[in-house]
C-alpha cells in the first residue's frame, strides 16, 4: 500500500493550515520522478483570506520601529546559516540542483536577508530648512500596504529572500506565491521568518497556478507585485497588474551573451563560460548562454568541448556538476529546441541529449551540448533555451559582436573575457545591457547594488533588492510645515501662490 503523501499547507494569519481545494499537483523529485509531496492550489476564498490577514496586519507593522523590524531578519540569517545543510537537502530533492549549488542558492538568498537587517539607513527621507520664510520642506519613505510575490521554480530559496524581507523590513505585509513545482524549501524558509520573530499576518502565503496568480494582480488590496519567471508569464502579470493600478517589477527570460576576445585568459575564459553556461543545468535566468568567439578565440572551441565533456552529470544529492532539468516538459522542450537548431543549420559540437545515470533510469538528466555555427533566426538563439545548452556564434571585431548583442531584444546579463582595458571599457559604454561582466559570466551584483537587467528581460525601472526596491516597496510622502511666532503675519490673507 502506498503511504500517504505529506501536503503542503497555506500560511494565513501566522498559522499553517490545510487547503480545502480539491485541486492538487504532486511535488516530484527530478533525478526519481519520486513524488514528494502535495501542493494545493489554494481557493478563491484562501486567497483572499490570506490577503485580508495582510491588510489587517499592516495596520500595526507599519508603526513597528525600524530597528524592531530590522531585529528579526537578524535572528532569521541565523536561524538560516544553522538550517543550512537541511534548506540545501530539501532544495535538491525537489529541483534537483547539486547539493553546493542549493547552497549557493540559499546563500545568495540569505545575503538579502542581511542587507534587509540594515534597512533603515535606506529609508531615511530629506528635508531641507527655509525652503521659504519659515517654510520647511521633508520628506517620508512610508510603506505601501500589502505586497505580493510570485516566485519561480529555479530558484526556490534565493528569489522568495529577494523579495518577502526587503518588503517586510520595510514596513510592508506580504502574500507570497512560490513555485507550484517545488514549494518546499520555500515553506521552510517562512517556518523561519515566523520562528524569527514575523508577527502573523505580516507574512502569508498560498499555491496555485494561473487563477492564483490573476487573483494577486486583480485584488484591490494588493499594493505591489514583484515577479521573477518566464517572459511571457511575467509580461501578462505586467500588463494585468499595471492596469489596476499596481506597482510591478518583472523579472523575466533572457539570453545572455559573452563575448571571448582572442587575448582574453584561455584558461581562465573557458573555465567560466563551463561553469556559467552548465551549471544549475543551464536552468539560470543569468545562465551564459551564446558564447560570442571574436577573432582568433574560434580555435578554442575543442578545447571548451573537452571542458564540458568531462562535467558529470547526476542526481543533484550525489553533488555532481550537472544535475537533472526540473521535469520532464523543460527537458523535452530543451531537446526540442536542439533538434531544430540542427535542422536549421547549427553544427553539434556535444551531445548530451543520451547522457545515461546509473541508478536514475527515470531522471530528467540532459548532459552539457553545444552547438556551434548558430546566427540569429534559428530557434536555438531566438529562444531561451533554459537547458545546459550552450550556442557558439562568431564575430571578427568587437564592434561586430557588441551590435549582435545590442539586437537581441534581451538585455538580462552580458559579459566579456579580455586582458585589454580599453577593450573592456569600450564594450561596458556601448552595450545595451543591464548587467555587464567583465571577466565575470554571470555578474548578478550583491545587494548593495540592485539586479538592473533591461529590455526584453524587465519590466518596471526598479530593481528587486538594493537601494531600488527601497523605492518600490515605499510612498514618497512630501510634508511642507510653516510654524507661525509672529503675530502679525497671522492676520493675513495672502490670494497668491508664493510662500514668501
Amino acid at each position: 500500500m502506498t503511504a500517504t503523501l505529506p501536503t503542503v499547507p497555506l500560511l494565513i494569519q501566522g498559522e499553517f493550515v490545510e487547503s480545502a481545494t480539491t485541486q492538487w499537483r504532486d511535488v516530484v523529485n527530478p533525478a526519481t520522478q519520486e513524488p514528494l509531496a502535495r501542493v494545493p492550489f489554494a481557493t478563491a476564498d484562501e486567497i483572499n483570506a490570506a490577503i485580508a490577514s495582510a491588510k489587517a496586519a499592516f495596520k500595526t507593522w507599519r508603526k513597528t520601529p525600524i530597528g524592531a523590524r530590522a531585529r528579526i531578519f537578524l535572528k532569521l540569517q541565523q536561524l538560516i546559516r544553522e538550517n543550512m545543510a537541511d534548506l540545501a537537502a530539501t532544495l535538491t530533492a525537489e529541483q534537483g540542483k547539486t547539493l553546493a549549488d542549493a547552497e549557493g542558492d540559499v546563500f545568495r538568498g540569505l545575503e538579502v536577508v542581511e542587507h534587509a537587517a540594515n534597512i533603515g539607513t535606506l529609508q531615511m527621507g530629506e528635508f531641507a530648512e527655509n525652503v521659504a520664510s519659515g517654510v520647511d520642506t521633508y520628506t517620508l519613505l512610508q510603506p505601501l500596504g500589502v505586497c505580493a510575490g510570485i516566485t519561480p521554480f529555479n530558484f526556490p530559496a534565493m528569489i522568495p529572500l529577494w523579495m518577502f524581507p526587503m518588503a517586510i523590513a520595510t514596513g510592508n505585509t506580504f502574500v507570497l506565491k512560490p513555485s507550484e513545482q517545488d514549494p518546499l524549501v520555500t515553506m521552510k524558509l517562512v517556518k523561519l521568518a515566523l520562528e524569527a520573530g514575523v508577527p502573523p499576518g505580516v507574512l502569508n502565503v498560498i499555491h496555485g497556478g494561473e487563477d492564483a496568480v490573476n487573483a494577486l494582480c486583480d485584488h484591490p488590496d494588493i499594493k505591489a507585485i514583484s515577479f521573477v519567471g518566464s517572459t511571457r508569464v511575467g509580461t501578462h502579470v505586467y500588463n494585468r497588474a499595471s492596469l489596476n493600478g499596481k506597482r510591478v517589477q518583472c523579472m523575466m527570460g533572457a539570453k545572455n551573451h559573452a563575448v571571448v576576445m582572442p587575448d582574453a585568459n584561455r584558461e581562465q575564459a573557458l573555465n567560466q563560460l563551463v561553469g556559467a553556461a552548465f551549471g544549475a543545468a543551464g536552468q539560470r535566468c543569468m545562465a551564459t548562454t551564446v558564447a560570442v568567439l571574436v577573432g582568433a578565440a574560434r580555435e578554442w572551441v575543442p578545447e571548451l568541448v573537452a571542458k564540458a565533456q568531462g562535467l558529470r552529470v547526476g542526481a543533484g544529492k550525489d553533488n555532481p556538476d550537472v544535475g537533472p532539468m526540473i521535469s520532464c516538459a523543460a527537458r523535452q522542450r530543451a531537446l526540442n529546441l536542439v533538434a531544430q537548431g540542427l535542422e536549421q543549420g547549427a553544427v553539434l559540437e556535444l551531445d548530451g541529449r543520451g547522457v545515461q545515470v546509473d541508478g536514475y533510469p527515470n531522471g530528467n538528466f540532459f548532459g552539457p551540448t553545444i552547438l556551434s555555427g548558430v546566427k540569429p533566426g534559428m530557434a536555438v538563439y531566438d529562444q531561451e533555451i533554459f537547458g545546459p545548452v550552450l550556442v557558439l556564434t562568431e564575430a571578427d571585431s568587437l564592434d561586430e559582436a557588441i551590435e549582435l548583442i545590442n539586437s537581441n531584444p534581451n538585455g538580462n546579463g552580458t559579459a566579456i573575457f579580455t586582458q585589454n582595458g580599453a577593450v573592456a571599457r569600450k564594450f561596458q559604454e556601448d552595450i545595451d545591457v543591464g548587467q555587464v561582466g567583465i571577466n565575470v559570466p554571470i555578474p548578478v551584483p550583491v545587494p548593495l547594488f540592485s539586479f538592473t537587467g533591461s529590455r526584453g528581460s524587465k519590466l518596471g525601472d526598479l530593481g528587486p533588492y538594493g537601494k531600488q526596491v527601497v523605492m518600490f516597496y515605499t510612498q514618497t510622502k512630501t510634508i511642507t510645515q510653516r510654524w507661525f511666532d509672529d503675530p502679525a503675519s497671522m492676520g493675513k490673507v495672502n490670494t497668491t501662490i508664493s510662500l514668501k
